[in-house]
């Protein structure tokens, strides 16, 4: 059984932000070797993503 997660704290929220995810409907659930483990807060769905912010690449 997953552990219940934890409400985001601003730099979280920027981190999953960055991702393309709403800081809204996402919990922090785990937090090791440099990934964040996701868990949606209505569907129970489970995302890993690093914890430094996504840079969008242009051209």
């Amino acid at each position: 059984m997953m552990k219940q997660g934890k409400k985001p704290s601003r730099a979280e929220r920027k981190v999953i932000l960055s991702y393309g995810l709403s800081p809204l409907n996402w919990l922090i659930s785990k937090k090791h070797n440099g990934m964040y483990t996701l868990v949606h807060r209505h569907t129970g769905q489970v995302k890993e993503i690093p914890m430094d912010i996504a840079v969008k690449k242009i051209g």
